[in-house]
């Protein structure tokens, strides 16, 4: 099985991160995000208006996941809203080049189930990781 160390890597390395949400009304929706991982909470931005902040403000449970089917990492738990700080927007502005304007949404999921696979050796590898709420 693999260590935790090793999913971390690959959630701070990343730079394109899936979030999957859900409404009673809209269904089960998927879309591309950049984020940070940070302090063991994954942190992203969406528009207030969009789906995914819709989604969200109806049911705050997700599934984040790491685009690679090869080294692959998932996330579940529920999100927060994140009060938007200089050292976040300085942070992802390092990363991707992109200053998310002030007054922006950002979220934070602090993961309460984790799991992580390489395909080159499932299932050996295949790890779960439950974490305190």
């Amino acid at each position: 099985m693999l260590p935790w160390s090793w999913a971390d890597d690959r959630l701070a390395s990343a730079h394109n991160y899936w979030v999957a949400t859900a409404s009673a009304e809209r269904g089960p929706a998927a879309k591309p995000v950049w984020g940070l991982w940070r302090d063991d909470v994954f942190v992203f931005n969406t528009g207030a208006r969009s789906r995914t902040a819709l989604d969200l403000a109806a049911d705050a449970r997700v599934v984040v996941h790491l685009e690679s089917g090869d080294d692959v990492v998932v996330l579940e738990g529920s999100v927060e809203v994140v009060e938007g700080s200089a050292a976040i927007s300085d942070e992802y502005d390092a990363k991707y080049s992109f200053r998310v304007p002030d007054g922006s949404s950002w979220y934070g999921l602090r993961p309460r189930r984790a799991f992580a696979w390489r395909e080159r050796d499932y299932p050996q590898s295949a790890t779960r990781f439950d974490f305190d709420a």
